[in-house]
């Protein structure tokens, strides 16, 4: 996962940014139905305000999520044949926006 700060970053001019690791829950299937990446997301965010974009979420990671993370959260769908329009930013920008850093809270 790490291989974006290699290939990608520099060739959009980002500087080497922080990124999840999700080791031995990479790709793994879950019996609950709660997405691979969703319990490292939590993990990794550690009680901070945090939004998840991506194209496989579903209800039972929006559940698990809103049971194991008590600050604020989004997590945004985005079809992957389309990819992230100016409507997207909108809404992860209203949602910064709408967090009270003091308590992590929207």
């Amino acid at each position: 996962m790490s291989d974006a700060n290699k290939w990608i970053g520099p060739t959009l001019g980002l500087p080497e940014l922080p990124f999840v690791d999700f080791g031995d829950a990479l790709l793994n299937e879950r019996p609950d139905g709660v997405h691979w990446k969703s319990e490292p997301l939590v993990q990794y965010a550690n009680g901070r305000p945090f939004a998840w974009v991506d194209d496989e979420h579903s209800d039972a990671d929006h559940a698990h999520v809103a049971a194991n993370h008590h600050a604020a959260v989004l997590l945004h769908h985005v079809n992957p044949r389309i990819g992230l329009r100016n409507d997207d930013f909108t809404t992860l920008a209203a949602f910064a926006a709408s967090i009270d850093m003091s308590t992590g809270a929207a």
